[in-house]
């Protein structure tokens, strides 16, 4: 009987071993993981009892929560709401909540590990929770600048310091009012919600660092150029062939240049010409050069097909990984047709890490967590992502980009007294559609404080009349312009 007894007794005590230990880990390892799970009703409720931390643009709140007369306590409310909502995105009821709102919801909500102690203070105090505020990146003057430069255009301006990683703007439009969606009346949210999304211009789509991503067109030929430089088989000299057409192998497709016409004078072009006069053809030529495998590289090299963080989630880049031996879709990617995708981000961060000196630092939109004492719990430091091209290669680069706006295809980008580094892009997007307009660059070439990606939807208006000198150009000078004015 005593044998038995021992068994049974042993067997309790371990299912109770068992239960501490699972207790345990659910409690102290997995509390992060369980809380930021959205089917988590009560933390969500928690969060809404707590005054939510603000989010700041040079320490003014452009999210805040204000004290309401019900269940929830307390109400978010969005200052200058569209300007700042692909930025922010909302905070509502039982929804995946987007943007910085989402992304640092631990901080904000203060259901972080880091904010223990307070938390525990606050209880024994008999003090309201609060979340921390968290401090952003973004200059309110250059947010400013974009949303106006980009007037009633389908599209996005992003402004990254290159030696830093900083975002100083990132301005999507169409956008909305983050006010309708972050109410206490589920009726009222999925009201709003459904009427946004069933808005063909995507409003609720943040274009700078997701959506249906775009052709990148000729911006991608900085890609093509920097691929080729670093690689140490070509200069800015290089020759290639320069037909006013070009019959792509094993296809009846024909190419040409924007023109349509040779790329300069002669029977050969540089890459120098090429990249100055934004011609299609001898970078087709290039990419048949310098194969697929190379070109793959140094869009990985650039973030290509990353998933990186912002800290929200950014839509990967895409170049294309099934072109294999098709030489006619290889020399199509090649100035930025074909499968190529890109956010506005991305092509920010290729002139961003041209203009410093080679090295790519991570974008990052969080400058830093203030806890509720207005102390400073963290700090977020400048990181190197990735050194894509050599030094050499970027000042090669940065050279052909100056020349490219002080007597090329990006002359709308020229500001008196400064040498700004551009290239424009004007992407095909099929038969009869219009074309997507692009800017990208820095300034100043020489010293520069910001690198920009300036991209305009349905030809800026004009169909395929429109083209990236005509219409991307000028926003992105204008936003320039306020960086270096202040």
């Amino acid at each position: 009987m005593n044998k038995e007894l021992r068994r049974v007794s042993t067997v309790v005590l371990l299912m109770f071993v068992a239960l501490f230990a699972s207790s345990s880990i659910i409690q102290v390892f997995s509390s992060s993981e369980l809380n930021a799970d959205g089917r988590n009703v009560r933390t969500l409720y928690d969060s809404y009892s707590a005054e939510r931390g603000p989010i700041l643009v040079n320490g003014e709140p452009i999210a805040e929560s204000v004290p309401v007369d019900d269940q929830y306590k307390y109400q978010r409310v969005y200052n200058n709401a569209e300007l700042y909502a692909p930025v922010t995105g909302y905070f509502t009821l039982n929804q995946s909540n987007p943007g910085i709102e989402g992304a640092m919801n631990d901080f904000l909500s203060g259901t972080a590990d880091e904010q223990f102690l307070d938390n525990l203070t606050s209880i024994v105090t008999g003090q309201n929770p609060k979340g921390d505020a968290v401090e952003l990146t973004i200059d309110p003057d250059i947010q400013q600048a974009a949303w106006d430069a980009l007037g009633d255009q389908r599209g996005s301006v992003v402004a990254i310091k290159p030696d830093t990683g900083e975002i100083i703007a990132m301005v999507s439009k169409p956008s909305f009012d983050p006010n309708s969606l972050a109410v206490h009346d589920s009726d009222l949210f999925y009201s709003a919600y459904n009427q946004l999304t069933a808005d063909p211009t995507k409003p609720l789509v943040n274009r700078a660092i997701g959506g249906d991503l775009y052709h990148p067109g000729s911006v991608f030929k900085l890609i093509m150029a920097s691929a080729a430089l670093d690689s140490g088989d070509f200069t800015p000299d290089s020759t290639f062939p320069n037909p006013a057409a070009l019959t792509l192998p094993g296809s009846t497709s024909v190419i040409t240049n924007s023109s349509g016409a040779a790329c300069g004078s002669g029977d050969e072009a540089s890459i120098a010409t090429a990249l100055r006069l934004s011609c299609n053809i001898p970078m087709a030529e290039l990419g048949e050069a310098l194969g697929v495998d190379t070109i793959t590289d140094y869009t990985e090299r650039f973030g290509f097909g990353d998933d990186l963080e912002i800290p929200f989630k950014v839509t990967p880049s895409v170049y294309p990984d099934d072109i294999g031996n098709n030489t006619a879709r290889l020399m199509l990617s090649s100035f930025g047709q074909d499968d190529d995708r890109v956010t506005p981000l991305q092509i920010a961060m290729v002139s961003a890490a041209i203009a410093n000196g080679g090295v790519l630092m991570q974008p990052n939109l969080v400058e830093s967590i203030i806890a509720t004492d207005l102390t400073e719990r963290r700090s977020f430091q400048s990181e190197v992502y990735n050194t894509p091209i050599s030094a050499d290669t970027a000042t090669k680069m940065t050279q052909m980009m100056v020349a490219d706006v002080a007597d090329g295809a990006a002359s709308n980008a020229t500001i008196n007294g400064v040498d700004v580094a551009g290239k424009t892009g004007t992407a095909e997007n099929g038969t009869g559609d219009p074309y997507t307009l692009w800017f990208t660059g820095f300034a100043p070439a020489e010293n520069p404080e910001v690198a920009i990606a300036v991209v305009v939807e349905n030809g800026g208006g004009l169909g395929q009349s429109g083209f990236g000198n005509g219409v991307a150009a000028p926003i992105a000078k204008k936003v320039l312009e306020a960086v270096l004015n202040k």
